[in-house]
């Protein structure tokens, strides 16, 4: 009731307000807590052992088990070239090592034994397995022999292949064998261009 009294108050003061501001709403606040049971337990509730946001995933199919067991069959010769095959073959990016100098990784938690382990820094040669193909330059008239060459070892479409030779120096090819990439420079050498192995 008083709520009315006041709006009648409001428009007989400006009888202009209900067209400048529009019909004017009363909202009633109301709290939503509720008091809880002193008494009452807290909820336990179950949560799962590995929690997947995507939800239950389906099995796998037989030909995936297949190949898996396979795979856990080869020589470890063979499962080290599983890796570098299929970023070649998904055209996957090529990860970069992270460098650990200056870092130190180990507890070294020992007496002496741990200070001279610390002055000396054995570095093992890695052997590399993985190599990239640049193209440093090539000779203007010979271009269209390099985009070509270019052409048959990236699978590219004429445009990108123009693009990426016009680029120079650009790598051409990742992730590939000493022999392939050997094989490739020659190819580019003998276009007209020069390449080199990374």
């Amino acid at each position: 009731m008083k709520n009315i009294t006041l709006l009648k108050a409001a428009f007989r003061v400006h009888p202009t307000l209900p067209k400048v501001i529009g019909p004017l709403q009363s909202r009633f606040f109301q709290h939503d807590f509720v008091p809880r049971d002193p008494n009452a337990k807290p909820k336990r509730y179950k949560y799962p052992a590995l929690y997947d946001p995507y939800g239950p995933r389906p099995p796998p199919s037989d030909k995936v088990v297949e190949l898996a067991e396979r795979i856990a069959a080869l020589a470890p010769e063979e499962r080290r070239q599983i890796g570098p095959m299929l970023k070649e073959r998904l055209s996957l990016p090529k990860t970069q090592e992270i460098s650990t100098d200056g870092m130190e990784l180990g507890g070294g938690g020992g007496g002496g034994g741990g200070a001279a382990g610390a002055g000396k820094v054995e570095e093992k040669k890695v052997e590399k397995t993985a190599f990239d193909v640049k193209l440093e330059k090539f000779d203007t008239a010979a271009k269209i022999k390099v985009i070509k060459e270019v052409r048959a070892f990236t699978n590219l479409g004429l445009k990108e292949a123009k693009d990426l030779v016009e680029k120079t120096p650009v790598l051409v090819k990742q992730g590939i064998t000493k022999e392939e990439a050997n094989e490739i420079i020659q190819k580019i050498k003998a276009a007209g261009g020069v390449a080199v192995m990374e």
